[in-house]
Parts: C-alpha cells; sequence; structure tokens
C-alpha cells in the first residue's frame, strides 16, 4: 500500500498484512504500480550487463529486499493481496508475502479470513501467482507446510 494513502508518501507494494485498498484508489494504486515497475525495469537496464533482459534478473537492492520485490510483482502482476483491519484480523482473500527461512528469499501464502475457503483454494490460487513471478525473473516453488497448507518460497532466478 501507499504510506500515508493521499498524502504522497513512497510506494510500498501490498504484502498482504496492509489495510484493504478502498475502491476508490483502484484507478490511482493502478497508476503508482505501473510507475512502480517502470522505475523497477529503469534500475534493472541501468544495472544490468549490456545486451540482459532486465525482466529476468532481480536489481541487486531487489535480492536483498525480496519480500518488496516479490510483493510488487504480484501485484504488478493483477493478483489480489489479503488486507487486515485495523486490529489485524484478515478481512480479505488474496496473496501474503513474508520473509523466507534462507536470505534472500521470500514466502506467498494464500489466506483469507476464517471460514473463507482460503485453503481450499491456494493451490490454484498459488499457481496463479507463479507466471506473475516468472514475469520479473522470480522462481517459486510450491511447498505443502505445517497443517498441509501450501506455500511458495521465491527467490530470484
Amino acid at each position: 500500500m501507499t504510506a500515508g494513502s493521499g498524502g504522497g508518501g513512497a510506494f510500498e507494494a501490498a504484502t498482504g498484512d496492509g489495510p484493504p485498498l478502498p475502491p476508490a484508489d483502484a484507478e490511482q494504486r493502478s497508476r503508482e504500480i505501473r510507475a512502480a515497475v517502470d522505475g523497477l525495469l529503469q534500475i534493472r537496464r541501468l544495472t544490468l550487463d549490456r545486451g540482459g533482459d532486465p525482466r529476468t534478473a532481480p536489481a541487486d537492492w531487489e535480492r536483498r529486499q525480496p519480500v518488496r520485490a516479490v510483493a510488487l510483482a504480484l501485484e504488478s502482476g493483477g493478483l489480489a493481496a489479503s488486507a487486515v483491519d485495523a486490529s489485524g484480523v484478515r478481512v480479505t482473500t488474496g496473496y501474503r508475502v513474508r520473509a523466507g527461512d534462507r536470505s534472500g528469499t521470500a514466502v506467498v501464502e494464500w489466506l483469507g479470513p476464517s471460514g473463507s475457503g482460503a485453503a481450499r483454494e491456494e493451490e490454484a490460487a498459488l499457481g496463479a501467482c507463479v507466471p506473475a513471478l516468472a514475469r520479473l525473473g522470480w522462481e517459486a516453488l510450491l511447498y505443502k507446510g505445517p497443517r498441509g497448507r501450501r506455500f511458495l518460497e521465491v527467490e530470484p532466478m
């Protein structure tokens, strides 16, 4: 989400742990995401060896901040982030990105409010995340964790 929404704060990709996006802000958010991805690709062009494809190689700063970079890749791919209310209760179903156990990795989970059925749809939903991540140079592997819940472990290609 945007820090200080409406106040012109720094852009932050939706990780799934922020507040829901008000529908009235969707168009502005879409413009912010496009601008962030354009900036990301420009950074990659400037830092890659001559002739490299900026869509296939995450920049060094992305490798140091994989949660932010992975969240941007998912959000720019049109995938919905989960959200929580002011008390921290999950209120919408979608992806959630958190730091992985290994340095330079992120974990993507599919979460929703209690009783939402997110667990039943997680395999297909996480599968839909894979192409959005690959499009920006991230490799995602599907795992089954505690209590049988699936998640993606994501790292740079």
